[in-house]
C-alpha cells in the first residue's frame, strides 16, 4: 500500500462520490413472507423514487412484482409503511398516484378494488374465513374536516367496504386470532402520539362479520403499547413500556404477565404502519429484536420458561422481523453492512443476505466506524452519539490540522441514530470531516425516560446536547472549534435553525426542510402530526409564548453564520414557505445564504439527481465557508452574501 498523501481535511480524494450513492443504492422498505417465498419493498431512486414489490423464490430468483408505473407507497399518515399484504402470491397493495387498493394475482396486471375517492389504507390483513382484507383507512373525501380514520373490512372482490371500529383519532395494527375469531388492533386520541400512550383492544367477531363485544387489554395516555400479535394458540401478545422500557407482554386468561423484564427497548417509535421486533416461530418461543445502549441484538425467547437466548449475529442494527416455512427473515445492517434484507434458518442457524441496498463494495480504508460516545450535558445529564472520525486510506492530515466536524441531528424528533453503514456519512469522513450524530434527549432506544426530555423542551435539550456533544470533541482535541458545522432533517432541521439562532456555537449549517416557524407547523401540518407539539412544547394557542419563542423566523437578527436550505416543493408535512421564509430574513440581513429547492419532492428526497445534488451542494458550500479545495469539481451553487 503507498504511502498516505499529507492533504488538508475536506480536500481528500474520495471513491465514494454521489453520483456512486445513488447510482448503486436503493431503499428497503416492507418485508412480508409467503410460504416459501419472500418479499419486499425497493424504493429506487433511479426510477423517480418508484417503490416495487421484490419477490424472491426458494431457487433463489428475484423478480420485481410491481409493473411500472404503479409505486407501491400510502400515504395514510403521509409516512405510510404497510403498504401491502400477500398471500398465496396474490397482493393488496396501495398505489401512490391514486392511494387506490389493487390487487394483483401472480403476472396479471393490477385490478382496482377500491373507488377513484380520496381514501388511503394501510396495514393490511388478510381475513381468510371471511373473504376479505381488514385496513386502517383514513377518509380526507371532505373539504376543510380533519381526516376520519377507521378500521375497514374489503371484501376481496372489491367495493366500499365495511367500518369495523371508529371512534377515535387514530388506528394501527389490526391483526386476527388465529382461528379468525377475534381482532386486536391499537387505538390513541389527540394529542397524544402513539409513543406517547396507545390503547391495546380486542373485539370478537359476530356472525355477519361485524365486531361485537369488545374491551381494552392494556395501554392508556401514559403507556406506549407497540405491535400486538397472536401466538400460534391464540394468547395475544404485546409490546408495553409500563416500566419505562419497552418490554414484551402477554395477556392471558385475563392477566397481564411481562415475559422479559430487560432495560431495553423491544419497541421502536411508530412512524409508520406494519413495524414488527418479534415473530413467533412455534407455540412458545419467539425471536425477537431488541436494542440495548443503541445496539440492537436479536434473541430466541422462550414463552414459558421466559429464557432469553442471544442469537449471534453481525448486525447492529435489526427490523421488520418475520417468519415462516423454518426460518426468519428481517432487515439488517450494521457499520460495515448496508441495509440488507436477511434471512436465518432456524434449523442450521446459518444467516443468507438476500438482499444489500447497496452494491457497492468499499475497500474497509475508506470506512469509518462509529464509536459510541456519552458526555455531559446539562443539568448534570448525559447524552448519546455516535462519533465518525475521518478515515481515507490514501491521505493523511498536515501535523496539528484538526478536522472539520459536521454535526447531525435527527428527524423525528422521536427517532434514533442509525449504526448501519451510511454512504452519506461516509461521503463525508471519506473527505477528511468528522461527522457527529447525535442521539440527543428525546431519542428512542435509551427507555421513556430519556425519550422524555424532550418534553416540554424541544428547541431546547435537543440543542443543548448538540452543542455539547461537539463542545466534547472540541475539548477532547477531536476537531477544529472554528469549523463547527450542522445539519438535519425535518426536526432535525428546526434543531439545526435553533442551534444557529439562539446559540453562538457553530460556523455554518444546513437545514433540509426544516422548520422555522412552529405556529404555521400548527396551523399547516398533517393530522397525524397535529397535536404533537402539545407534548413537545405545550397547548396551542394558550402557550402561543413559547412557538414564538422557540421559532427561529422570529429572531433571525441573532443570526450570525452562512446557511444553506434544500427543500421539497411538494411537501405536505413542512412546507416550503418555512425555508423560503429564512431565506428571505438572511438575503435581507446580508449574511451568506443558498437556497436549493427541488419540484416533484416531498418531505425527503427520493430522486436520484435531487440526492446527488443536496450532497454536493452541501459540500460545496462548506468548501465555500470553511476555505478547504476540492478534491473533484462540483457543481457549484449559487451562495449569495458570499464574500470572495
Amino acid at each position: 500500500m503507498a504511502t498516505p498523501q499529507a492533504a488538508p481535511y475536506g480536500s481528500w480524494k474520495s471513491p465514494i462520490t454521489s453520483e456512486l450513492i445513488v447510482s448503486a443504492t436503493i431503499g428497503l422498505g416492507q418485508v412480508a413472507l409467503d410460504g416459501e417465498d419472500v418479499y419486499w419493498i425497493e424504493m429506487r431512486p433511479t426510477e423517480g423514487g418508484r417503490n416495487v414489490i421484490v419477490r424472491r423464490t426458494p431457487d433463489g430468483r428475484t423478480t420485481d412484482v410491481t409493473p411500472s408505473p404503479f409505486n407501491v407507497r400510502t400515504r395514510a399518515h403521509e409516512y405510510g409503511g404497510g403498504a401491502f399484504v400477500v398471500r398465496d402470491g396474490t397482493i393488496y397493495f396501495a398505489h401512490f398516484a391514486d392511494q387506490r387498493l389493487y390487487r394483483q394475482a401472480g403476472d396479471a396486471a393490477p385490478q382496482p378494488l377500491t373507488p377513484a375517492a380520496d381514501l388511503r389504507y394501510a396495514d393490511g390483513v388478510l381475513d381468510r374465513r371471511r373473504n376479505r382484507t381488514i385496513w386502517v383507512h383514513e377518509d380526507h373525501s371532505v373539504t376543510g374536516r380533519e381526516a376520519v380514520n377507521t378500521l375497514v373490512s374489503l371484501d376481496l372482490a372489491g367495493g366500499d367496504g365495511q367500518v369495523l371500529v371508529s371512534g377515535n383519532d387514530f388506528y394501527s395494527s389490526p391483526r386476527l386470532s388465529p382461528d379468525g375469531s377475534r381482532l386486536a388492533w391499537l387505538t390513541w386520541n389527540h394529542p397524544n402520539m402513539p409513543w406517547d400512550g396507545t390503547e391495546l383492544w380486542v373485539g370478537e367477531f359476530r356472525a355477519d362479520g361485524s365486531l361485537g363485544h369488545s374491551e381494552r387489554v392494556a395501554g392508556g395516555g401514559d403507556e406506549s403499547i407497540f405491535q400486538p400479535e397472536w401466538s400460534p394458540d391464540g394468547v395475544l401478545h404485546f409490546v408495553s413500556d409500563r416500566t419505562g422500557w419497552w418490554n414484551l407482554y402477554r395477556w392471558r386468561d385475563g392477566r397481564i404477565e411481562p415475559l422479559c423484564e430487560k432495560a431495553a427497548e423491544f419497541g421502536r417509535p411508530q412512524w409508520v404502519f406494519g413495524m414488527s421486533t418479534y415473530v413467533f416461530v412455534s407455540g412458545d418461543c419467539l425471536i425477537g429484536a431488541y436494542t440495548e445502549q443503541g445496539t440492537w441484538h436479536l434473541a430466541r425467547l422462550d414463552t414459558e420458561t421466559q429464557k432469553l437466548d442471544l442469537i449471534e449475529t453481525p448486525y447492529t442494527e435489526i427490523w421488520d422481523v418475520r417468519a415462516a416455512s423454518g426460518r426468519v427473515v428481517f432487515g439488517a445492517g450494521s457499520p460495515t453492512e448496508p441495509a440488507s434484507v436477511v434471512q436465518l434458518d432456524l434449523a442450521t442457524q446459518q444467516l443468507a443476505v438476500l438482499r444489500r441496498s447497496s452494491t457497492i463494495a468499499l475497500d474497509a480504508g475508506y470506512l469509518s466506524i462509529p464509536q459510541a460516545i456519552e458526555f455531559p450535558t446539562e443539568q448534570g445529564r448525559t447524552a448519546h452519539a455516535l462519533f465518525y472520525a475521518p478515515r481515507n486510506r490514501d491521505y493523511s492530515a498536515p501535523p496539528g490540522e484538526r478536522p472539520p466536524l459536521l454535526v447531525k441531528s435527527h428527524g423525528g424528533p422521536t427517532s434514533a441514530a442509525a449504526t448501519t453503514l451510511n454512504l452519506g456519512i461516509q461521503y463525508w469522513t471519506s473527505r477528511g470531516i468528522a461527522v457527529l450524530d447525535v442521539n440527543y434527549g428525546g431519542s428512542t432506544g435509551y427507555g421513556r425516560t430519556y425519550r422524555r426530555r424532550l418534553a416540554g423542551q424541544w428547541g431546547v435539550v435537543d440543542v443543548d446536547d448538540c452543542v455539547n456533544g461537539a463542545r466534547f470533541l472540541v475539548e477532547r482535541g477531536e476537531v477544529d472549534g472554528k469549523r463547527l458545522a450542522i445539519t438535519g432533517g425535518s426536526a432535525g432541521g428546526y434543531t439545526t435553525l435553533c442551534a444557529l439562532t439562539f446559540r453562538d456555537f457553530f460556523k455554518a449549517g444546513a437545514s433540509y426542510y426544516g422548520i422555522s416557524d412552529l405556529e404555521a407547523l400548527v396551523q399547516e401540518t398533517h393530522k397525524f402530526e397535529s397535536r404533537y407539539e402539545e407534548s413537545l412544547i405545550g397547548p396551542y394557542p394558550e402557550r402561543r409564548d413559547l412557538y414564538r419563542a422557540r421559532s427561529p423566523i422570529h429572531f433571525t437578527d441573532r443570526l450570525s453564520c452562512p446557511l444553506i436550505f434544500f427543500q421539497g416543493l411538494e411537501d405536505k408535512i413542512v412546507p416550503p414557505n418555512q425555508a423560503e421564509l429564512m431565506v428571505a430574513a438572511l438575503r435581507a440581513k446580508g449574511l451568506p445564504v443558498a437556497y436549493v429547492p427541488f419540484a416533484g419532492e416531498q418531505h425527503g428526497f427520493r430522486r436520484a439527481e435531487n440526492i446527488k445534488r443536496a450532497l454536493d451542494a452541501e459540500l460545496y458550500f462548506y468548501s465555500r465557508v470553511f476555505g478547504f479545495a476540492l478534491a473533484d469539481p462540483v457543481e457549484p451553487v449559487p451562495i449569495e452574501n458570499l464574500k470572495a
